[in-house]
């Protein structure tokens, strides 16, 4: 009897093992509207994400990076639910300025604009699903970026806009 219990004992501890060793092998990345299969596609290379969750007065947010040959490529979604949402819509689009175009049949009251801070250059896309107000930028640290020139970031941000408002419905 005692020979059982050893073997039922060691098969449990191995099975321990096991279940231990693939959660360590899950990413890291946990997006809940975008995968790094498709970021990846979006910016051109492998891409790794970090998902952050909402907390009080901040968005929830999936950033994903992807560095090749000194060039960073990053794109940022951030989703926030809002009491107002058109209300907090109109306050975003504002920082978007003059040079903003409207993007029809992605969410509800989408926006194109650029996405510049001085040192990244990029696009960016505000939208909203109900509630759920959501913003997509995609930059690169490479003022003339082949994979992201400008007609290709008009495209990936609108490709990415269309997935992640589509899983927000």
């Amino acid at each position: 009897m005692d020979a059982k219990v050893l073997n039922l004992a060691r098969c449990i501890a191995l099975l321990a093992i096991i279940l231990g060793f693939s959660t360590m092998a899950r990413a890291a990345n946990n997006c809940p509207w975008l995968n790094e299969a498709t970021a990846s596609g979006i910016l051109g290379g492998d891409a790794t994400g970090l998902y952050e969750p909402a907390e009080a007065g901040k968005p929830a947010t999936c950033t994903f990076a992807q560095t090749e040959s000194g060039i960073t490529r990053q794109l940022v979604i951030a989703v926030e639910i809002v009491a107002k949402p058109h209300d907090r819509l109109v306050e975003l689009m504002h920082n978007c300025g003059p040079m903003s175009q409207p993007v029809p049949s992605i969410g509800n009251e989408a926006l194109r604009c650029a996405a510049a801070d001085g040192k990244a250059h990029g696009e960016r896309v505000i939208g909203r699903v109900r509630d759920q107000i959501f913003t997509i930028s995609i930059t690169t640290t490479a003022e003339r970026d082949s994979v992201l020139a400008p007609h290709e970031l008009a495209m990936r941000s609108l490709t990415a806009a269309e997935e992640v408002s589509g899983n927000l419905f």
